[in-house]
């Protein structure tokens, strides 16, 4: 008959469950991968929207609409050097501009850039406008605090078109000094200033981002293909173009 004291069989599962537990080790008690990974990215995130064209003068049209993402995407690469600050993806602005049918309105008020940058989980929003008069070549940028909608910073940089990523580089850090954020490691910034990114390899990464947009593939590798055969010290398109085809 039962006598409401625990049996010799619960002594020995129970001892064999603490066994158990003793060697599988602390380890046991922590969390999850899965939930570690559920933990919010403290890092102040940054946005930066497509840059409009302030009025080019030249031969090449077609060059200047891809400006537009390609710059954009560019300053983007370059503030995502910098560990201490998230970037919002491109393809997730994109899509919400879409959205919201903002693509081809022109400037974005400082209002409005910043509704965006709440919608993607950032803390400040690039703004830009370029402007290129038969290779002279300049950058506009402002930065907006998402939580004020108070435009924080505003700058510039010019020089010729053949030093367009010299510029891109230069403004990056003046956005984020301007932002007050954590500024980029020195070694970094020394290794991304000085590697020699041709202005014609920019255009062409310009126009294969906006082949991709409009889901013309094809074209979008072989661009991707020539920049990484003649300009190799442009890693972003060997990314790209792995990106893209899956890899």
């Amino acid at each position: 008959m039962p006598t409401g004291f625990p049996t010799l069989r619960t002594f020995t599962l129970l001892r064999m469950v603490l066994v158990a537990l003793f060697l599988a080790g602390p380890g046991i008690l922590k969390a999850s991968p899965a939930s570690a990974q559920d933990v919010p990215d403290q890092r102040p995130g940054v946005a930066v929207l497509p840059f409009e064209n302030g009025g080019s003068f030249g031969p090449a049209q077609e060059d200047f609409q891809a400006l537009q993402v390609g710059l954009q995407q560019m300053l983007l690469t370059e503030i995502s050097q910098n560990s201490s600050l998230r970037v919002v993806e491109r393809a997730m602005l994109r899509s919400l501009l879409e959205e919201q049918d903002l693509g081809a309105s022109g400037r974005v008020e400082a209002g409005t850039a910043a509704q965006i940058g709440q919608l993607v989980g950032a803390r400040y929003v690039v703004t830009g406008v370029f402007m290129d008069v038969w290779g002279d070549f300049r950058m506009d940028a402002r930065v907006v605090d998402v939580e004020t909608s108070e435009i924080i910073y505003s700058d510039q940089v010019r020089n010729d078109r053949e030093r367009l990523y010299d510029m891109l580089v230069e403004l990056a850090g003046k956005v984020t000094a301007g932002a007050d954020l954590p500024p980029l490691d020195r070694e970094i910034r020394e290794s991304r200033e000085s590697r020699e990114i041709p202005s014609e390899a920019i255009l062409l990464f310009s126009r294969a981002q906006t082949y991709e947009d409009f889901g013309d593939r094809d074209r979008a590798v072989e661009a991707y293909q020539r920049i990484v055969d003649e300009f190799p010290q442009m890693t972003e398109a060997q990314e790209a173009l792995q990106q893209i085809r899956g890899n």
